[in-house]
């Protein structure tokens, strides 16, 4: 189970390069990674360049959790060379060593599940081979695709403006 999420995490992350190739190539990828039959039937210039564009946008958002997932493990790990003073009105505070237990136990707990979600990601960027270049007739992968690209679309605007 873990090595097949892994694979999905992996596959997930090549998603973006991906996006930009042949179709030939994104099946033959997909089907070597995941070690799953996946195939594309009749794929029209349209469906492929919906491929792209969903493919694409969910693989950004999937490097995007990556980048979170590493950021809270070193800000969380490392949370007494980051932080000057500044400890006593922190979570877990107001010593040091509070602080620091509270944010690393929050970093062990949550990069785990930002690389779950990466993992889902994954199964879901198969879900859109099979639905948009495959000929399955599935009708949840292409809004979700969508949905999840908005949201984290929002989400990394807003994380942004935060920094």
């Amino acid at each position: 189970m873990i090595a097949a999420a892994a694979r999905s995490a992996s596959f997930e992350l090549v998603a973006v390069p991906l996006a930009f190739t042949r179709v030939r190539t994104r099946v033959r990828v997909a089907r070597r990674m995941l070690r799953e039959p996946v195939g594309a039937h009749g794929v029209s210039l349209p469906r492929c360049l919906v491929h792209s564009v969903l493919s694409a946008g969910v693989g950004v958002v999937g490097w995007f959790l990556v980048l979170l997932s590493v950021l809270v493990l070193v800000r969380g790990l490392a949370y007494p060379l980051l932080v000057g003073d500044g400890y006593r009105n922190a979570w877990g505070g107001p010593t040091l060593a509070g602080a620091w237990a509270v944010h690393a136990l929050l970093a062990v707990l949550l990069a785990p599940l930002f690389l779950a979600v990466v993992a889902a990601l994954g199964r879901l960027q198969v879900r859109l081979i099979h639905t948009v270049l495959g000929g399955h007739r599935s009708w949840w992968p292409v809004p979700l695709a969508v949905l999840l690209t908005a949201a984290g679309t929002l989400f990394f605007i807003a994380w942004s403006h935060q920094i």
